[in-house]
């Protein structure tokens, strides 16, 4: 059984979470190769998807995954709603739950807005992304993708190359990937590193080709530009010639890396199409594993909630 019954971040999760996570996926992920793709699993389960920015990977995501496991679900976006008319965060969430919801899904533009709703609602919090400090189920399907394409993440060398300022991505995944034995190494213009990052156990390194060459593993991060109130960097196609991934640089590495994108991928700009759609992006995997490793997010949850042990 998972050692929480909500997923706030991967701060508050350990390795053995993780590994029952990426455990459980592996079941899923058979199910979704099925010609019937349904399990019974959260039948008589309400989930409402609680998404107060915009998202299309990870609501489709969640809401595919909820599906799946046979739940009750509810789409809420803030932009259809009473919060245009003033309604504050806990009125809403307290709405909904008087309607007996059992599980929220939840992405919303300030850091810690999944914690505080912990701590003032009942139901299970399932953290989708908040503001610029965590995104727990992005990070565990990029490891698991990891661990499926190269066999294991301890012991490997990733590099998080991009926008790590204001990336929700960025800190989750370095989490993560330490706690599963991975080294982690950081690459991004000065301007967009933040300050003290290092105290993460992480190395910082300027130069793009040395940092490909150090790698295993690359994922492209995308530049924020809606999350910069000022200019980090001259110009997008400034960034693109000194730290964009395109053939001609990965060639030069002279050995063969992982690519990895979170998505939405700015083609031209952090990454070039012939890397993104080349042989060694497993750009799509993420995608298809998302969906595996959010139906095991949300079993395993349920399970807490209801103090069942899994069987996996």
């Amino acid at each position: 059984m998972l050692s929480t019954r909500h997923l706030l971040g991967i701060k508050q999760i350990n390795a053995a979470d993780i590994d029952l996570i990426f455990r459980q996926a592996d079941h899923f992920k058979e199910v979704l190769n099925r010609p019937i793709k349904k399990v019974p699993s959260l039948r008589d389960v309400t989930i409402v998807n609680l998404f107060f920015e915009n998202s299309t990977r990870t609501r489709i995501s969640f809401e595919l995954a909820e599906k799946r496991l046979n739940a009750d679900v509810l789409n809420f976006t803030s932009s259809s709603s009473s919060v245009s008319k003033g309604e504050t965060l806990i009125d809403t969430v307290n709405n909904i739950l008087a309607m007996k919801v059992d599980m929220v899904v939840m992405r919303h533009p300030s850091p810690g807005a999944a914690v505080f709703l912990n701590k003032n609602i009942p139901a299970s919090i399932i953290n989708a992304g908040d503001g610029t400090h965590e995104h727990p189920t992005q990070a565990l399907l990029d490891a698991y993708s990891i661990r499926e394409k190269l066999g294991s993440v301890a012991g490997k060398k990733i590099l998080i190359l991009g926008d790590i300022m204001h990336s929700r991505v960025a800190l989750s995944n370095i989490y993560c990937l330490q706690k599963l034995g991975a080294e982690v190494k950081l690459c991004c213009p000065p301007t967009l590193m933040p300050k003290h990052i290092e105290s993460l156990g992480v190395e910082v390194e300027f130069d793009v080709k040395k940092a490909l060459e150090w790698c295993d593993v690359a994922n492209v991060l995308r530049i924020q530009l809606e999350r910069q109130n000022i200019q980090y960097f001259p110009s997008l196609r400034e960034y693109a010639l000194y730290y964009g991934l395109n053939k001609e640089l990965l060639q030069s590495i002279g050995k063969e890396i992982v690519i990895m994108h979170p998505g939405p991928i700015n083609r031209g700009v952090e990454i070039n199409s012939d890397v993104a759609d080349g042989p060694h992006s497993i750009i799509l995997d993420q995608v298809e594993n998302g969906v595996a490793i959010r139906m095991a997010v949300l079993y395993l949850i349920h399970q807490a909630r209801i103090g069942v042990k899994s069987t996996i």
